[in-house]
């Protein structure tokens, strides 16, 4: 048994320097578990919040997770600099971690809707949160030395810091962005790291003395106190930072494991949002869904069974089944919260006249290019196929827009059926729309492209395919807001400054179409 130290002069009667027999590795090495699990959802919180912000874009998360890992480096690095106290350092490290981390998704919602320099905030957070992750291990390293052989400790760390690792990005997507959106997880992972703190104190006991164990618990508390109470409000302080971000009232909003469902009215109408980018307008939407639809089925004798790839909102629907012909369609988006939303908005369900509703609907929700590929070939064969997908921004959009899935497309055509892409738009990304437009085009279509005015997004455009050659559509048989024959017509025709470029198509292995369209969009932001 070790005998009790003397008391020193300045009253503290357990001196730093105890025996570190009383110190236990595995809460250490449980400790290493959560810092890497902590460490990495703050990675990614920064990478998916830029990119909801800023845009979905493999920079933001390229840029974000560099800037990072150069943190943790220069934070390893500036270990080497703490002397004595060890044990106390670190724990206030922890601290420091609890309260940046644990803030770091409020203050970047709020720096984005209030502040004019969210780049700076941004990157700042995500260096300053590095630095602190990259000072923990090697001090937790520094602590346990004394217990074990350099190859085990360096084995032993590193294997529970790859481990929290993978623990912190599959809860990442699977659970905790789904089910408590980026404000609560930050909160969560804050509140964490204040526990490990206050749980160090116990841990590291011989290693503080009594006035250190004090200060730090205490602080420790303050911070779980105050993390709590911001995590409780965290839907209040989402609204609040989120309304920000749009011109109209927010009336719904839902985080779902792919995306941020947003919905605004005002008098103005109803606005559908998906990770911050503008979905439809209801006050001009039947622009854009009747010149998706209609010219497609102009070019099909009586179709009955049609295809609907994305259009989780309905109103693609509501134009489809204007058609008598019809008596099966398939839908197939990927995100339930959206056909969720669209089916209990009171709103949303009248703009769609009530398009779910009907019995001859089936629908899937599935990736569109697994659905495809795992579709039966004997199934019946479509006469009609509305691609409605968001504009091709990420990677894996712009897998929607390839050879491959266009030739999965074909596969699923009956014999002179007709195919309709919606293709962003031919004047402010020019290169992006005639890329998609060649693509249809080498994945064995016969192509007419296609544009029409639709206010709330300008210029937009369109690609119609068939198998075989075909004219240009010139006439709708049912009733419509905005196609008449004449304007059926004129869609076909283009300006020179939307006429034809030179492109390369969109290989799934390269996705040119995601850098074209980058490049393009990126001068309007």
């Amino acid at each position: 048994m070790v005998p009790e130290a003397p008391a020193s002069e300045a009253g503290d009667p357990e001196p730093r320097d105890a025996p570190e027999a009383f110190v236990s590795a595995p809460l250490l090495y449980l400790t290493v578990l959560v810092i890497a699990t902590s460490g990495l959802v703050y990675e990614l919180l920064a990478g998916t919040l830029a990119s909801y912000v800023l845009g979905d874009s493999v920079l933001q998360f390229s840029t974000t997770i560099g800037a990072y890992l150069f943190a943790m480096g220069i934070g390893s690095f500036l270990s080497r600099y703490v002397g004595e106290d060890v044990a106390r350092r670190f724990l206030e490290v922890e601290l420091a971690a609890a309260i940046v981390g644990g803030l770091s998704a409020p203050i970047l919602f709020l720096g984005f809707a209030y502040a004019d320099f969210f780049g700076v905030l941004l990157y700042g957070l995500v260096g300053l949160i590095g630095v602190l992750v990259g000072l923990e291990v090697p001090l937790l390293m520094r602590i346990l030395k004394e217990r074990l052989a350099f190859a085990d400790l360096v084995s032993k760390v590193l294997t529970f810091d790859y481990i929290g690792a993978l623990i912190g990005s599959l809860l990442f997507a699977i659970v905790l962005v789904p089910q408590l959106g980026l404000n609560r997880t930050s909160l969560l992972f804050g509140m964490l790291n204040a526990a490990v703190a206050l749980g160090g104190t116990q841990v590291l006991a011989p290693l503080l003395t009594r006035a250190e164990r004090v200060r730090i618990a205490v602080g420790a508390v303050l911070v779980l106190i105050g993390l709590g109470v911001a995590f409780s409000q965290a839907e209040r302080l989402t609204d609040y930072t989120e309304q920000a971000l749009y011109a109209d009232p927010i009336v719904y909003s839902k985080q779902s494991p792919y995306q941020r469902v947003v919905v605004t009215q005002s008098t103005g109408g109803t606005q559908l949002f998906l990770n911050g980018n503008l979905q439809f307008a209801s006050a001009d939407e039947y622009r854009y869904h009747e010149s998706l639809v209609h010219p497609a089925f102009a070019s099909v004798q009586a179709p009955r069974h049609v295809l609907v790839l994305g259009g989780g909102d309905g109103l693609a629907l509501r134009e489809i089944w204007k058609y008598a012909s019809v008596e099966s369609v398939t839908l197939v988006d990927l995100d339930e919260a959206v056909t969720e939303m669209a089916r209990a908005l009171p709103s949303v369900r009248a703009l769609s006249g009530n398009s779910f509703d009907d019995p001859r609907l089936t629908l899937v929700h599935d990736d569109a290019m697994v659905w495809l590929d795992e579709r039966d070939a004997e199934a019946e064969p479509f006469d009609v196929v509305v691609v409605d997908f968001p504009d091709p921004n990420n990677f894996s959009l712009g897998k929607l827009y390839t050879r491959r899935f266009y030739s999965l497309v074909r596969a699923a055509m009956s014999e002179g059926a007709a195919l309709v892409v919606q293709s962003t738009s031919p004047l402010y990304a020019r290169r992006s729309f005639w890329c998609i437009e060649r693509t249809v085009a080498e994945s064995g279509f016969h192509t007419r492209a296609y544009h029409t005015t639709v206010p709330s997004f300008g210029e937009w455009g369109y690609v119609l395919a068939k198998v075989t050659p075909f004219d240009v559509p010139t006439h709708v048989e049912v009733p419509v807001r905005f196609l008449d024959d004449a304007t059926m017509q004129s869609l076909f025709q283009f300006p020179l400054d939307m006429d034809r470029v030179d492109v390369e198509p969109n290989r799934l292995d390269d996705q040119t179409l995601v850098r074209y369209y980058e490049a393009e969009w990126s001068r309007y932001q």
